[in-house]
């Protein structure tokens, strides 16, 4: 009971510095789940899937989420000794990565978990959303739990620490000897910026010498006016801006950017935007498809699918899936895709790389799967790669994607009457 007594305390004092736990039930659970957390790094990882992330689960959504964040910059997680298989390594932007699974923006907001979600097995790494100056964000309770669709809804509204300590934070990274992963930050606005142009420009400028790669995020549901910048002439605009900044940079200047979009977009709104994107001015190396979604489609939980805010998890594979292709085909598969939304499996990622996505990241399926989801679903696309008769992910990139693309209407209109 030693142990148990120690983190225990170490739970209780976290929780009292930070006001987040509310009563000694919650402080009892955190403290146990921490402890079993310990135990399973000392070579007895099954008892996460048995024990500890349902311990988790019983926490309210966003406590359970800051201790997940609390147990990586600690690294109490179990770090991977799955060795990446040969097929799986790929260039991404010009750097080696060993796979091309990563961690999506919305788990480590501040840049505070970075080797423990590196100790995971996660190819790269990126972090934010992260605003030029601090925010709370929205009022709280603003994270739910959707678990019989598998699937979160939040309205964090970019709760940030601001810019400065997620650089210092990163510069110390990048003198450690012994790390090299491929950290990317995901710039948002503030919400009481008047122009929205500068913030992303001061982002660019703060992270583009640390960074191995900068996201545009102009789709987020939960911050009022965002989704507005992917509208043709203000992404336009925004993205010139953007890539000023960078050849402003003495150092770093050709740090790839990219721009997530969100997938309630329609095939239009998708046109403009590649003809934006292809501009010699407006340009951009990556694309992230896709952010959370405001649509409630074929929801079991429809008490909870009532909270406004972002859905992500299970429920938007086959849409991301979908705009992948989509995306895919109008760029003529030029401009590299990563693809996020729904992926809690091998097979789920590979779906979205035949479909255009040279990448892929997860995020809510960790929450109901915990971080040996992360080993699985390398192996489990090693090997349908090698079925499928590919050397290498690189090589399955868009391979299967018109099977993806939304019947056209001519397709439509020809169907039989049933």
């Amino acid at each position: 009971m030693g142990r148990f007594s120690e983190y225990a305390s170490m739970v209780m004092d976290k929780a009292q510095k930070f006001g987040r736990l509310r009563s000694l039930s919650i402080v009892t659970a955190g403290a146990t789940a921490l402890f079993m957390g310990v135990t399973a790094y000392h070579n007895q990882d099954n008892l996460f899937g048995t024990f500890v992330m349902p311990a988790l689960r019983c926490l309210p959504a966003e406590t359970s989420h800051n201790f997940a964040v609390w147990a990586c910059k600690h690294r109490l997680y179990p770090a991977s000794e799955y060795p990446d298989d040969l097929n799986l390594h790929t260039k991404f932007f010009g750097r080696l990565i060993s796979n091309p699974v990563g961690i999506a923006a919305g788990f480590d907001k501040n840049g505070e978990a970075i080797e423990g979600l590196h100790d995971l097995g996660f190819g790269f790494i990126e972090i934010g959303t992260v605003t030029p100056a601090p925010q709370a964000g929205n009022p709280k309770p603003r994270v739910f739990r959707l678990s019989d669709d598998r699937a979160i809804i939040n309205r964090y509204g970019f709760n940030s620490e601001g810019a400065q300590p997620v650089l210092q934070r990163l510069r110390h990274e990048r003198q450690k000897e012994d790390f090299n992963g491929v950290i990317g930050v995901n710039l948002g606005r503030n919400r009481r910026t008047r122009n929205a142009v500068d913030d992303y420009v001061l982002g660019v400028q703060t992270f583009g010498p640390v960074a191995d790669y900068l996201v545009v995020n102009v789709s987020s549901p939960n911050t009022r006016g965002l989704r507005d910048l992917q509208s043709k002439q203000r992404l336009q605009e925004l993205l010139e801006a953007v890539n000023n900044a960078r050849a402003g940079l003495t150092e770093n200047p050709n740090v790839p950017v990219l721009l997530k979009l969100s997938p309630d977009l329609e095939l239009q709104d998708m046109r403009d935007i590649v003809n934006v994107i292809t501009k010699k001015k407006s340009r951009v190396d990556g694309l992230i498809v896709a952010n959370t979604t405001v649509t409630r489609e074929n929801l079991q939980d429809t008490s909870t699918a009532v909270q406004g805010g972002g859905l992500s998890g299970k429920p938007l594979r086959k849409r991301t899936t979908q705009m992948v292709a989509q995306m895919y085909a109008l760029t003529n598969g030029r401009i590299p895709i990563i693809g996020v939304g729904g992926i809690s499996s091998g097979y789920d990622a590979y779906e979205k790389i035949e479909a255009g996505a040279s990448y892929v990241q997860i995020y809510t399926a960790l929450v109901y799967e915990g971080p040996e989801l992360v080993e699985r679903v390398k192996e489990q696309l090693s090997i349908l790669i090698a079925e499928k008769g590919f050397d290498n992910v690189q090589d399955a990139v868009g391979s299967n994607y018109r099977d993806y693309l939304p019947p056209t209407r001519a397709e439509q209109n020809s169907k039989p009457a049933q």
